[in-house]
């Protein structure tokens, strides 16, 4: 390992300790170095607030000047609610920086890069580039795209179901994964089921973990049937918003309104349009939502190719049975050269469970 590789890894590992916190802006690490010692360390900890270049060169001091940078993302060059990392670079008198990633941004890579080299910094670009990369895949598209990044959960036993003929699911996987899920939750900005979910179980949608956030609760319900005293409706322990369509009830709209949610109704006919729903979250600066909804609205987002990460966390079970739901219905494909394929896969045990990762590949 060369320096380079260890203090960027270094940067890149505290950054990831803020998943969950800095949204929508991204995971940022820092590290200065001087006479190979590391005289300061800087993480971005909330948007808003000063980046992970200004905290490490506060921690620094007069000890940054002639130093060594290194961060896991191209130094801003915009002056937005805080101001430009790259000219607060050039000031502490830095002489090299090591940039893992550029920003993503194509109207802003290369800008800060610009500055620094236009001061006569010497910059190093690409060092842990993937890892970077893939730690901000959120911002990565939300920043381009202006949509969420959106991750499709579900717990299932190894023949894809999600419960019995008789809708008994409670639980599927064991309490490890559970946790592992609540841990999703406090990453993500939003978490959306289906109404049927509201109706059936009564969710609180929460995060539960030490001092884990909680996700704004988004319900799809097409005709607006969901309870007026539904948990996600009375419990004011995070936001609900619930998505709608031409065809809703406007009594039950302005009930739902009256008691502080928040109603959108989308283009679809009969049904919520997930198209809609992923292009106002993203008007919403909702740069993450993690689907936790049953076999139809799961079909419905992968349908329409909205879905960028799948999260399986399947059981050693089998339940069988025609009539017990599956993760994934809708009308499905005709023919095996149209399914849905899943890249960059990995797989992990957590508990007596396994823990599948995937990103769809959609042929057009």
């Amino acid at each position: 390992m060369t320096n380079h590789d260890f203090y960027m890894d270094l940067a890149i590992k505290n950054a990831q300790a803020m998943k969950g916190q800095t949204d929508p802006n991204p995971l940022v690490g820092s590290v200065i170095v001087n006479d190979n010692r590391i005289v300061g360390v800087g993480t971005h900890l909330k948007a808003g607030e000063p980046h992970a270049e200004i905290h490490a060169i506060r921690m620094a001091g007069d000890k940054a000047n002639g130093g060594t940078i290194y961060v896991t993302l191209e130094p801003c060059s915009h002056h937005g609610r805080t101001g430009p990392c790259a000219v607060a670079i050039v000031e502490a008198g830095i002489k090299k920086v090591v940039i893992a990633t550029l920003d993503p941004n194509p109207v802003v890579s290369g800008r800060g890069v610009q500055i620094l080299e236009d001061a006569g910094i010497e910059v190093v670009i690409g060092v842990h580039e993937e890892t970077s990369q893939k730690m901000n895949e959120v911002f990565n598209k939300f920043i381009v795209e202006n949509k969420p990044f959106v991750t499709l959960k579900s717990g299932i036993t190894l023949d894809g179901k999600i419960a019995s003929h008789t809708s008994h699911s409670k639980w599927i996987t064991s309490e490890e994964a559970r946790y592992d899920v609540h841990r999703l939750r406090n990453e993500n900005m939003a978490i959306l089921v289906g109404v049927n979910t509201v109706i059936a179980d009564n969710p609180e949608l929460t995060t539960r973990i030490p001092n884990g956030r909680n996700p704004i609760r988004i319900i799809l319900d097409s005709t607006l049937k969901i309870p007026l005293d539904a948990k996600v409706v009375t419990d004011k322990l995070a936001d609900t918003w619930v998505f709608t369509s031409m065809n809703y009830n406007l009594e039950k709209r302005t009930a739902l309104e009256n008691l502080g949610i928040s109603v959108f109704h989308t283009s679809g006919k009969k049904v919520v349009d997930p198209v809609d729903v992923v292009r106002i979250l993203g008007e919403k600066l909702i740069s993450s939502v993690l689907i936790e909804g049953g076999g139809t609205i799961n079909a419905a987002f992968l349908e329409n190719q909205l879905i960028d990460k799948v999260i399986l966390y399947i059981a050693p079970k089998l339940i069988g049975g025609r009539l017990a739901p599956t993760f994934l219905e809708g009308q499905g494909i005709d023919h095996m050269s149209d399914a849905v394929e899943l890249l960059e896969t990995d797989i992990v045990k957590i508990g007596k469970d396994f823990k599948f990762i995937g990103y769809p590949s959609y042929k057009n």
